[in-house]
Protein backbone atom coordinates (compact mmCIF):
# COMPACT_ATOMS: atom_id res chain seq x y z
CA UNK A 1 0.00 0.00 0.00
CA UNK A 2 3.31 2.52 0.65
CA UNK A 3 3.94 2.46 -2.83
CA UNK A 4 0.59 3.09 -3.83
CA UNK A 5 0.30 6.01 -1.61
CA UNK A 6 3.64 7.48 -2.82
CA UNK A 7 1.48 7.49 -6.01
CA UNK A 8 -1.17 9.49 -5.00
CA UNK A 9 1.35 12.03 -3.18
CA UNK A 10 2.93 12.85 -6.27
CA UNK A 11 -0.87 12.90 -8.45
CA UNK A 12 -1.92 15.70 -5.77
CA UNK A 13 1.09 17.69 -5.99
CA UNK A 14 1.43 17.84 -10.24
CA UNK A 15 -1.80 17.20 -11.33
CA UNK A 16 -3.75 18.59 -8.21
CA UNK A 17 -1.56 20.97 -7.13
CA UNK A 18 -2.25 20.80 -3.80
CA UNK A 19 -0.26 22.17 -1.31
CA UNK A 20 2.46 20.43 0.86
CA UNK A 21 0.77 21.04 4.00
CA UNK A 22 -2.64 19.45 2.42
CA UNK A 23 0.14 16.31 0.78
CA UNK A 24 1.44 15.45 4.11
CA UNK A 25 -2.08 15.36 6.22
CA UNK A 26 -3.19 12.73 3.33
CA UNK A 27 -0.16 10.75 3.52
CA UNK A 28 -0.15 11.06 7.65
CA UNK A 29 -3.81 9.63 7.69
CA UNK A 30 -3.21 7.21 5.04
CA UNK A 31 0.13 5.99 6.48
CA UNK A 32 -1.65 5.14 9.75
CA UNK A 33 -4.80 3.51 7.77
CA UNK A 34 -1.81 1.19 5.86
CA UNK A 35 -0.24 0.39 9.48
CA UNK A 36 -3.42 -0.60 10.91
CA UNK A 37 -4.76 -2.77 8.04
CA UNK A 38 -1.16 -4.57 7.81
CA UNK A 39 -2.11 -5.35 12.35
CA UNK A 40 -5.28 -6.93 10.54
CA UNK A 41 -3.89 -9.02 7.68
CA UNK A 42 -4.88 -6.95 5.05
CA UNK A 43 -1.85 -6.56 2.49
CA UNK A 44 -3.27 -5.51 -0.72
CA UNK A 45 -5.26 -2.55 -1.17
CA UNK A 46 -7.90 -4.47 -3.64
CA UNK A 47 -8.42 -6.47 -0.71
CA UNK A 48 -10.02 -3.56 1.59
CA UNK A 49 -13.18 -3.32 2.20
CA UNK A 50 -16.09 -1.39 3.98
CA UNK A 51 -15.68 -3.18 7.10
CA UNK A 52 -11.85 -3.25 6.99
CA UNK A 53 -13.13 0.54 6.98
CA UNK A 54 -15.97 0.78 9.63
CA UNK A 55 -13.11 -1.09 11.88
CA UNK A 56 -10.26 1.88 11.42
CA UNK A 57 -12.95 4.12 12.03
CA UNK A 58 -13.71 2.23 15.30
CA UNK A 59 -10.15 2.06 16.67
CA UNK A 60 -9.69 6.06 16.09
CA UNK A 61 -13.44 6.85 17.67
CA UNK A 62 -11.73 4.34 20.42
CA UNK A 63 -9.05 6.39 20.67
CA UNK A 64 -10.75 9.34 21.08
CA UNK A 65 -9.65 11.08 18.50
CA UNK A 66 -11.91 14.26 17.91
CA UNK A 67 -14.47 14.48 15.38
CA UNK A 68 -12.55 16.70 12.98
CA UNK A 69 -9.22 13.90 12.62
CA UNK A 70 -11.83 11.47 11.99
CA UNK A 71 -13.79 13.18 9.44
CA UNK A 72 -10.18 13.58 7.63
CA UNK A 73 -9.22 10.61 7.95
CA UNK A 74 -12.66 9.36 6.06
CA UNK A 75 -11.89 12.15 3.44
CA UNK A 76 -8.59 11.30 2.90
CA UNK A 77 -9.19 7.43 2.50
CA UNK A 78 -12.13 8.09 -0.07
CA UNK A 79 -9.68 10.30 -1.81
CA UNK A 80 -6.87 7.91 -2.12
CA UNK A 81 -9.48 5.09 -3.47
CA UNK A 82 -10.86 7.64 -6.19
CA UNK A 83 -7.31 7.81 -6.80
CA UNK A 84 -7.16 4.31 -7.87
CA UNK A 85 -10.77 3.99 -9.07
CA UNK A 86 -9.23 6.41 -11.36
CA UNK A 87 -6.11 4.45 -12.25
CA UNK A 88 -8.23 1.41 -12.63
CA UNK A 89 -6.26 -0.42 -9.90
CA UNK A 90 -9.57 -0.89 -7.99
CA UNK A 91 -13.20 -1.31 -9.52
CA UNK A 92 -15.18 0.31 -6.63
CA UNK A 93 -14.15 2.60 -3.94
CA UNK A 94 -15.31 1.00 -0.51
CA UNK A 95 -15.47 4.19 1.43
CA UNK A 96 -17.86 5.78 -0.80
CA UNK A 97 -20.59 4.56 1.57
CA UNK A 98 -19.24 6.22 4.92
CA UNK A 99 -20.54 9.11 6.18
CA UNK A 100 -18.96 11.87 7.85
CA UNK A 101 -19.45 12.19 11.98
CA UNK A 102 -21.23 15.50 12.76
CA UNK A 103 -18.87 18.11 14.06
CA UNK A 104 -19.36 20.96 16.22
CA UNK A 105 -17.89 23.85 14.61
CA UNK A 106 -16.37 25.82 17.03
CA UNK A 107 -15.85 30.06 17.30
CA UNK A 108 -12.45 30.85 16.01
CA UNK A 109 -10.50 32.38 18.79
CA UNK A 110 -9.79 36.16 18.89
CA UNK A 111 -7.20 38.10 20.09
CA UNK A 112 -8.49 41.71 20.82
CA UNK A 113 -6.83 45.03 19.06
CA UNK A 114 -5.02 45.89 22.50
CA UNK A 115 -3.23 42.37 22.67
CA UNK A 116 -2.76 42.58 19.03
CA UNK A 117 -0.77 45.56 19.44
CA UNK A 118 1.04 44.76 22.40
CA UNK A 119 2.63 41.55 21.01
CA UNK A 120 3.68 43.47 17.90
CA UNK A 121 5.68 46.04 20.30
CA UNK A 122 7.51 42.77 21.79
CA UNK A 123 10.78 42.24 19.62
CA UNK A 124 13.46 44.87 19.84
CA UNK A 125 14.60 45.46 16.61
CA UNK A 126 18.22 47.04 17.15
CA UNK A 127 19.45 43.44 15.95
CA UNK A 128 18.65 41.23 12.87
CA UNK A 129 16.96 38.76 15.25
CA UNK A 130 14.61 41.41 16.19
CA UNK A 131 13.89 43.13 12.91
CA UNK A 132 12.78 39.73 11.31
CA UNK A 133 10.43 38.88 14.35
CA UNK A 134 9.04 42.05 14.01
CA UNK A 135 8.41 41.56 10.41
CA UNK A 136 7.01 38.82 10.75
CA UNK A 137 4.99 39.59 13.33
CA UNK A 138 3.29 42.86 11.47
CA UNK A 139 3.40 41.13 8.28
CA UNK A 140 0.84 37.96 9.50
CA UNK A 141 -1.27 40.56 10.88
CA UNK A 142 -1.30 42.81 8.35
CA UNK A 143 -2.18 39.97 5.71
CA UNK A 144 -3.81 36.95 7.54
CA UNK A 145 -1.42 34.74 5.74
CA UNK A 146 -1.03 30.85 7.36
CA UNK A 147 2.05 30.37 8.73
CA UNK A 148 3.02 27.82 5.89
CA UNK A 149 2.41 30.52 3.62
CA UNK A 150 4.83 33.13 6.01
CA UNK A 151 7.87 30.63 5.90
CA UNK A 152 7.30 29.80 1.94
CA UNK A 153 7.06 33.38 1.01
CA UNK A 154 10.36 34.01 -1.32
CA UNK A 155 12.18 38.29 -1.33
CA UNK A 156 10.51 38.16 -5.00
CA UNK A 157 7.03 37.68 -3.52
CA UNK A 158 7.25 41.00 -2.24
CA UNK A 159 6.82 44.41 -3.58
CA UNK A 160 7.23 47.08 -1.27
CA UNK A 161 6.69 49.90 -3.63
CA UNK A 162 3.06 48.96 -4.41
CA UNK A 163 2.29 47.46 -1.17
CA UNK A 164 1.54 43.90 -1.42
CA UNK A 165 2.63 40.30 -1.19
CA UNK A 166 2.00 37.38 -3.81
CA UNK A 167 1.32 34.40 -1.64
CA UNK A 168 0.46 30.62 -2.58
CA UNK A 169 2.14 28.44 -5.62
CA UNK A 170 2.24 29.50 -9.15
CA UNK A 171 -0.30 27.36 -10.37
CA UNK A 172 -2.56 28.98 -7.60
CA UNK A 173 -1.29 32.37 -5.88
CA UNK A 174 -3.43 35.41 -4.44
CA UNK A 175 -2.30 38.99 -4.28
CA UNK A 176 -2.23 40.85 -0.74
CA UNK A 177 -2.04 44.34 -0.02
CA UNK A 178 0.07 45.28 3.31
CA UNK A 179 -0.67 47.90 5.52
CA UNK A 180 1.90 50.71 6.32
CA UNK A 181 3.40 49.52 9.18
CA UNK A 182 3.73 46.13 7.87
CA UNK A 183 5.48 48.04 4.87
CA UNK A 184 7.42 49.95 7.35
CA UNK A 185 8.79 46.68 9.40
CA UNK A 186 9.35 45.05 5.82
CA UNK A 187 11.98 47.46 4.13
CA UNK A 188 13.58 47.71 7.63
CA UNK A 189 14.16 43.89 7.34
CA UNK A 190 15.09 43.36 3.83
CA UNK A 191 17.36 46.47 4.16
CA UNK A 192 19.34 46.22 7.63
CA UNK A 193 18.28 42.40 9.04
CA UNK A 194 18.43 39.88 6.69
CA UNK A 195 21.47 40.38 5.70
CA UNK A 196 22.76 39.89 9.43
CA UNK A 197 21.50 36.50 9.05
CA UNK A 198 21.66 34.55 5.92
CA UNK A 199 24.59 32.42 5.24
CA UNK A 200 23.87 32.46 1.78
CA UNK A 201 23.55 35.32 -0.92
CA UNK A 202 21.95 32.86 -3.22
CA UNK A 203 19.20 32.59 -0.51
CA UNK A 204 15.88 33.07 -1.93
CA UNK A 205 13.67 32.47 1.15
CA UNK A 206 12.35 35.56 2.84
CA UNK A 207 12.67 34.69 6.40
CA UNK A 208 15.67 32.53 7.99
CA UNK A 209 16.45 31.31 11.54
CA UNK A 210 19.79 32.39 13.25
CA UNK A 211 21.35 29.97 11.21
CA UNK A 212 20.82 31.30 7.64
CA UNK A 213 18.05 28.56 6.91
CA UNK A 214 14.49 29.06 6.27
CA UNK A 215 12.12 29.76 8.83
CA UNK A 216 10.32 26.53 10.31
CA UNK A 217 6.64 26.29 11.43
CA UNK A 218 8.25 25.01 14.48
CA UNK A 219 10.35 27.61 14.96
CA UNK A 220 8.01 29.99 14.87
CA UNK A 221 5.82 29.39 16.90
CA UNK A 222 8.32 29.05 19.66
CA UNK A 223 8.71 33.16 18.29
CA UNK A 224 5.48 33.96 18.57
CA UNK A 225 4.89 32.64 22.25
CA UNK A 226 7.84 33.78 23.86
CA UNK A 227 7.00 37.57 22.78
CA UNK A 228 2.83 36.50 24.09
CA UNK A 229 4.60 35.90 27.34
CA UNK A 230 6.11 38.75 27.37
CA UNK A 231 2.99 41.21 26.15
CA UNK A 232 1.18 38.93 29.52
CA UNK A 233 -1.22 37.34 26.80
CA UNK A 234 -2.60 34.68 28.51
CA UNK A 235 -4.07 32.97 25.83
CA UNK A 236 -2.55 29.96 24.25
CA UNK A 237 -1.60 31.96 21.12
CA UNK A 238 -0.95 30.46 17.69
CA UNK A 239 0.27 31.75 14.92
CA UNK A 240 -3.39 31.02 13.32
CA UNK A 241 -4.90 33.32 16.03
CA UNK A 242 -3.40 36.11 14.72
CA UNK A 243 -5.11 34.97 10.95
CA UNK A 244 -8.18 34.97 12.95
CA UNK A 245 -7.99 38.77 14.43
CA UNK A 246 -6.92 39.92 11.35
CA UNK A 247 -10.21 38.27 9.75
CA UNK A 248 -12.31 39.33 12.31
CA UNK A 249 -11.04 43.14 12.97
CA UNK A 250 -11.55 43.74 9.24
CA UNK A 251 -14.87 42.49 9.46
CA UNK A 252 -15.67 44.39 12.01
CA UNK A 253 -14.73 47.70 10.71
CA UNK A 254 -16.83 47.13 7.46
CA UNK A 255 -14.73 45.24 5.00
CA UNK A 256 -17.13 43.39 3.04
CA UNK A 257 -16.77 39.65 2.92
CA UNK A 258 -16.01 38.73 -0.68
CA UNK A 259 -12.93 40.62 0.03
CA UNK A 260 -11.92 39.02 2.89
CA UNK A 261 -12.13 35.99 1.48
CA UNK A 262 -10.31 36.49 -1.30
CA UNK A 263 -7.36 37.82 1.09
CA UNK A 264 -7.62 34.74 3.01
CA UNK A 265 -7.73 32.44 0.07
CA UNK A 266 -10.92 30.65 1.53
CA UNK A 267 -12.45 28.56 -1.87
CA UNK A 268 -15.69 28.80 -0.31
CA UNK A 269 -17.61 31.87 1.32
CA UNK A 270 -19.25 30.09 4.25
CA UNK A 271 -15.96 29.54 5.58
CA UNK A 272 -15.73 33.11 5.86
CA UNK A 273 -18.99 33.57 7.17
CA UNK A 274 -18.16 32.39 10.43
CA UNK A 275 -16.04 35.89 11.13
CA UNK A 276 -19.40 37.47 10.59
CA UNK A 277 -21.15 35.37 13.45
CA UNK A 278 -18.07 35.94 15.77
CA UNK A 279 -18.86 39.70 15.12
CA UNK A 280 -22.53 39.43 15.70
CA UNK A 281 -21.59 37.19 18.98
CA UNK A 282 -19.65 40.31 19.79
CA UNK A 283 -22.47 43.04 19.24
CA UNK A 284 -24.91 40.67 21.36
CA UNK A 285 -22.91 40.55 24.49
CA UNK A 286 -21.53 44.36 24.00
CA UNK A 287 -25.21 45.08 24.49
CA UNK A 288 -26.37 42.39 26.90
CA UNK A 289 -23.91 44.46 29.49
CA UNK A 290 -24.79 48.05 28.14
CA UNK A 291 -28.24 48.71 27.29
CA UNK A 292 -30.08 49.36 30.63
CA UNK A 293 -32.92 46.84 29.70
CA UNK A 294 -31.11 44.23 28.14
Amino acid sequence: MDKAITEFANYLRDEKHSSENTVLSYVRDLKGFSCFMHNCGVEDITKVNYTNIMAFIYELQNQKRAGATVSRNIASIRAFYNFLLKKGRVTENPASGLELPKIEKKMPEVLTLDKVERLLEQPLTAEPKGIRDKAMLELLYATGIRVSELISLKVTDVNLPLEYIRCGTEQKSRIIPIGSQAKAALRKYIDKGRSGLILDGEEQILFVNCNGKPMTRQGFWKIIKSYAKKADINEDITPHMLRHSFAAHLIENGADLKSVQEMLGHSDISTTQIYIKLTNQKLKNVYAKAHPRA
